[in-house]
């Protein structure tokens, strides 16, 4: 049976230095609940903490509304996934799904039914009578899925599961992965800095960053709606601007540059003066009176052509994105381009960029 897990002002240490200096976080039964950040931010730290393999140095973890933080780990009836696969290399696929139950000495009868039932689950029953050396890597990662799932457990925690997988195959696994969670309905807990993966299989995702979580929420809003602009540009692509916003009866106007200026009525109250802005590749529109840009190079991607443009005042670069199958026109480098943004999609941002300034936009939460 799944749980709901809520970890309350979590602290890890180790010696001096504060990796999680005070972390909560709600995980709701049933629940495909993603860590998302860069390296070294914490997130496999934390999930250690939940599994029991990494000591508790404050807070309470609780499954169910039970603390769990003195249980030890072989009692905590959790499933783990590992990017290694850590299956035995001496074992059938069978035999090394069938391992964890003999341990937990379950019925023969009892075995052989959940095990025909996760191979079939996760389409590897076919394979049943191989050693792992006669596997893909696709395959030998769903031995360890079925073998972390066939024993029932409460929680399933995968720490980067796909990273020694090529593109392809992560692409068709993760796919894999997600169609297995939502069939057994089991809450997982799931590891990774892979900002396209998280955004594919995730029900909400918590963004990290140095030990502290930027922003939990849906894929779509995570996107649409960073909380700060680490998060903005983390996940994809973000062009950053410096704005003004001022008042415009019961609105906003804002200005961007000299040659842009967009009416906005969904900026939350009192939000006027110097602003940080956020607009990504894909939310600019071509226009006569927009932002003039030079092409400075263009990236051909298919479905996709990417600009890098250049314009008067700005310092950065900017970033176009282009839908081939709806473009009326292709640019090429020297092109002269003028852009509008979407004000629908614009993101507004305190001058530091701490913090949004945009209406609904919440910290923690769905």
């Amino acid at each position: 049976m799944s749980v709901t897990i809520t970890i309350d002002n979590a602290v890890k240490r180790y010696g001096d230095v504060t990796v999680l200096p005070g972390l909560s976080a709600r995980i709701e039964n049933g629940e495909f609940f993603t860590l998302l950040g860069p390296s070294g931010c914490g997130k496999t730290t934390l999930l250690r903490m939940i599994a029991g393999f990494a000591s508790i140095e404050g807070g309470e973890f609780y499954f169910d509304g039970n603390i769990i933080n003195n249980i030890p780990a072989h009692k905590r009836n959790i499933g783990m996934v590992f990017q290694n696969y850590a299956i035995f290399p001496h074992l059938t696929v069978r035999q090394n799904v069938e391992y964890g139950l003999k341990i937990r000495k379950v019925d023969k009868d009892e075995i052989k039914k959940r095990v025909d039932e996760i191979l079939e689950v996760t389409h590897i029953k076919e394979y049943e009578k191989r050693l792992p050396e006669n596997l893909s890597g696709g395959q030998q990662q769903r031995v360890a899925l079925a073998r972390a799932v066939v024993i029932h457990p409460s929680l399933l925690l995968m720490d980067e599961p796909l990273s020694n997988l090529d593109a392809k195959l992560r692409v068709e696994m993760r796919s894999a992965i997600r169609d297995i969670q939502r069939k057994v309905g089991i809450t997982t807990i799931y590891v990774t800095h892979d900002q396209e993966e998280a955004l594919a299989i995730s029900d909400r995702i918590a963004v990290m960053n140095e030990g502290v979580i930027q922003q939990i929420g849906s894929p779509e809003s995570i996107y649409s709606r960073p909380y700060n602009i680490f998060v903005s540009t983390f996940i994809g692509h973000s062009n950053q601007f410096n704005g003004r916003l001022e008042p415009d009866g019961d609105d906003y106007t804002l200005y961007i540059g000299t040659d842009c200026a967009v009416k906005m009525g969904n900026v939350a109250p009192g939000a006027a003066g110097d602003v940080l802005v956020s607009i990504r590749p894909e939310e600019f529109v071509a226009a006569d009176s927009g932002i003039p840009f030079t092409v400075a190079d263009k990236i051909f991607l298919g479905k996709y052509v990417i600009y890098h443009l250049s314009g008067s005042g700005f310092n950065e670069q900017i970033q176009l994105s282009q839908d081939v199958g709806w473009a009326t026109r292709i640019y090429a480098p020297g092109d002269v381009i003028r852009l509008m943004p979407n004000a629908a999609k614009i993101n507004i941002y305190t001058t530091d960029g701490a913090k949004s300034l945009m209406k609904g936009v919440i910290h923690h939460g769905a």
